[in-house]
């Protein structure tokens, strides 16, 4: 057997996770440069772009402060979030597809 499989570990230091302890947000919240949509579309096609980049951003925010399971991120706690980084309080729907972001990003 190889002497260095003989030798034991060293213990790493236990570190502080951020789900421990609250993270402020960046204030005050400054949005992307926004850019004109392509047109044509249908109108549908742009409120599920729109919902779709707001999920995101909410998403973001949650993870930012500390929430990082779907099942933590309950519909208060996303219009609360939502709230803090200043856009409008998101719909059932919106809320439902923040939490599917969270689940398919891990």
């Amino acid at each position: 057997m190889p002497a260095a499989a003989l030798k034991p570990k060293p213990k790493s230091l236990p570190t502080q996770s951020t789900a421990k302890r609250a993270v402020l947000f960046d204030s005050p919240y400054a949005p992307a440069e926004k850019r004109p949509l392509p047109a044509g579309r249908p109108r549908e096609w742009y409120v599920t772009h729109n919902r779709r980049l707001k999920a995101m951003r909410l998403a973001i925010a949650l993870l930012d402060s500390g929430v990082y399971l779907p099942n933590q991120a309950r519909n208060e706690t996303i219009r609360s979030t939502a709230e803090s980084i200043g856009i409008h309080p998101p719909s059932d729907t919106t809320c439902h597809m923040v939490r599917a972001l969270m689940r398919y990003s891990r």
